[in-house]
Formats: C-alpha cells, sequence, structure tokens
C-alpha cells in the first residue's frame, strides 16, 4: 500500500534513518576499498543554501571511511595573496590523489552563490567564472577524476527554522555570521544565482544532482544512494586477516612513577 500524502511529507525518526543508513554505510567503506584496489579518485562537492545540510550528509559519509584516504575540504575565505591567484588555483590542492575521497563542503562555487550575491566579486570574474567553470570540470574529469556535484536544496520557512535554531544553541552558534544575517533576506536572489550556475556548468560530463533536504535525514540517504548507485561496481576481495588467539596470561598496563593515567570520568581512583 502506498504512503498517504502526510506520511510522505513527516520528517524521518532517528531510528528509522538509522536502521536505513547501517547497510548503506557498510557500501561505503567497501567502495573506499574499490578506490584503493584500483587506484581510483573520488571527488564530491557539496553546495546548497545555508542550513541545508552540508556537513551532516559529509559526516555520514567521512565517519565510516579511513582518514587517510578521505579528506574533508571547508575552505575559508581567500587570503590577500589568494585573491592574485588564478580563482581555481587554491582548491587545485585539494584534488584527491589515487585511492582517495575528497569532499567539499563548499567548492570553487562560492564565486557563483554567495560572491555573486553578496558582490564579493566583480560581473567581469563572475561572467569569466561561468565560462571557465566547465572547462576546468572537463580537465579533471578526463585525467579520470570521478566528479560529483550535489546541491542541497531547502524552503526558506525552513531555513529560517534552522537559522532560529542555531541562534538558540550554543553549540551551534559558531555556524551562524553576520553574512548569514543579510543571506537569509536574499533568498531570491540565491536561487536565481543557482540557476544560472546549473545552466552554465550542468553537462554530460559533469552533470548536477539536485536533492530535497527539507528533511535532512531522507536527503543524506538520497545522497549516498545516489552516489553509490552511480559507481561502477565496488565489489572486491576482502583480505582476510588470521588472528589466533594469544597464548599464555594477557598483560595489563603497568606505568613509571609519576605517570599514573587520570581516572576515568565519573570515577573516584580507586573505583
Amino acid at each position: 500500500m502506498g504512503k498517504t500524502a502526510k506520511q510522505a511529507n513527516e520528517k524521518l525518526s532517528r531510528k528509522d534513518y538509522e536502521a536505513a543508513l547501517e547497510p548503506m554505510q557498510l557500501e561505503l567503506a567497501q567502495m573506499s576499498r574499490w578506490l584503493a584496489h584500483h587506484h581510483k579518485r573520488l571527488l564530491v562537492i557539496f553546495e546548497g543554501r545555508d542550513t541545508a545540510g552540508k556537513s551532516g550528509v559529509i559526516r555520514a559519509i567521512s565517519d565510516v571511511l579511513d582518514p587517510r584516504r578521505c579528506q574533508v575540504v571547508a575552505l575559508g575565505k581567500p587570503s590577500e595573496q589568494e585573491r592574485t591567484q588564478w580563482y581555481f588555483q587554491r582548491y587545485v590542492p585539494h584534488l584527491p590523489s589515487a585511492g582517495n575521497v575528497v569532499l567539499f563542503d563548499r567548492s570553487w562555487y562560492n564565486r557563483a552563490g554567495v560572491e555573486k550575491v553578496m558582490g564579493f566579486c566583480t560581473d567581469d570574474e563572475y561572467k569569466r567564472f561561468l565560462r571557465e567553470v566547465p572547462l576546468f570540470e572537463r580537465m579533471l574529469v578526463d585525467d579520470g577524476i570521478l566528479l560529483f556535484k550535489y546541491w542541497l536544496c531547502v524552503d526558506q520557512a525552513e531555513q529560517e527554522k534552522r537559522f532560529a535554531e542555531r541562534l538558540k544553541d550554543p553549540l551551534k552558534r559558531w555556524k551562524l555570521s553576520p553574512v548569514d544575517v543579510v543571506a537569509r533576506t536574499k533568498y531570491a536572489e540565491y536561487g536565481q544565482a543557482r540557476n544560472a550556475m546549473l545552466k552554465a556548468s550542468h553537462s554530460d560530463n559533469a552533470p548536477w544532482t539536485l536533492v530535497d533536504f527539507n528533511d535532512q535525514r531522507r536527503g543524506r540517504l538520497t545522497v549516498i544512494r545516489h552516489l553509490l548507485d552511480h559507481l561502477p561496481d565496488q565489489t572486491v576481495p576482502e583480505q582476510t586477516i588470521d588472528m589466533p588467539p594469544l597464548e599464555g596470561t594477557l598483560g595489563r598496563e603497568r606505568y613509571p612513577a609519576g605517570h599514573a593515567p587520570l581516572p576515568a570520568f565519573g570515577l573516584k581512583p580507586d573505583q
């Protein structure tokens, strides 16, 4: 029986989300072994409005991958020196090497979004970016990089709700900035900039995939499923590790005088 409209609009519970996520994370771990086995390079770009959920989906992916083979890149605003360089130059050192995956939490598309809308670049710089970005990405793909670009979609009412949550939560308040306060008044302008970006940079070799992130849990599952389904078969032989039981009495930690470990949190030293 199909879901009712009300059921379809309900937020996914944490229990159902984790049950759906676990097998996908096993596939992500297998994907990482496949990348290493075949010396492939994977680059995933996450873009979207403020509060859309970029960091959350990135954590859902990176948490189960070998940190030596998975890098998360979230660059701040360019330095004075970087402003004098070729626009793409500061991103190039972060591109993946063989066997690695790189997840961009925002990317060179800052120029097509916040820089355009907030006036942080000139009109000529913006137009040059729209001309050059398809060429730049074509070079990446032609060199063998597996490139995925996701735009996370969120309605303004949901965005406002998330901004309010960040303002109230001291552990999330660092995510707010004066730019965010102004940017939230430019919802329509950001939509227009996104549409121009899609028109200029969506192509067969480097397509954009838009994902509904009004429900972040459903959005994360949608992204991960799409990513896994659009990579080649990732099956690789697993390394067999034989771990026979140790013989004899098992050792305990012993420390030199003056170097006892701190007591476990919540316990007294003699407990």
